[in-house]
């Protein structure tokens, strides 16, 4: 019998699904991994000899899909998927600007002193998410703030 049948798999994936519409994203976390070298190649299947689609940056952040040898299929920002090599990623997290420009607050409140702005794709470490929307951050040159949830990718 297949374990849809069973009434507790499907009560967990209905508290799944409102948990997350609730914004509860902790309690079906969403594993993210970012780029840990200088480059790396994203391709069509996990093999080097498949299509070569982007190579991408250090500290580009990816939802991680599923691990396969030494392959990790990933998910970007706008949902795309691809295949790259295991040793070029870092359970690091990391989170980039979706807006042109993404502001950074001193404390988690818009009405908080803004500390400094960055520009649309530029990577952020990821400290700590809080729960009230927003998330903990640090600048590559250690300056550290808060910015809103909604404003990043990889969080």
């Amino acid at each position: 019998m297949p374990l849809t049948h069973y009434p507790v798999w499907r009560g967990l994936a209905i508290l799944c699904i409102l948990a997350s519409l609730l914004g509860a994203g902790e309690a079906c976390a969403v594993d993210y991994v970012s780029v840990a070298e200088k480059v790396a190649v994203l391709y069509d299947a996990p093999s080097v000899k498949a299509k070569k689609l982007f190579v991408v940056n250090r500290y580009m952040p990816f939802e991680q899909v599923v691990t396969l040898n030494n392959w990790v299929k990933v998910r970007d920002s706008k949902g795309a998927l691809s295949w790259v090599e295991k040793r070029a990623l870092s359970n690091k997290r990391y989170v980039f600007a979706l807006t042109p420009l993404l502001e950074v607050r001193a404390e988690p409140d818009l009405a908080a002193a803004l500390l400094f702005q960055v520009r649309q794709q530029v990577a952020l470490e990821r400290l700590e998410s809080t729960g009230t929307g927003w998330v903990k951050v640090r600048h590559l040159d250690k300056d550290v703030g808060y910015v809103q949830r909604s404003g990043v990718w990889g969080d």
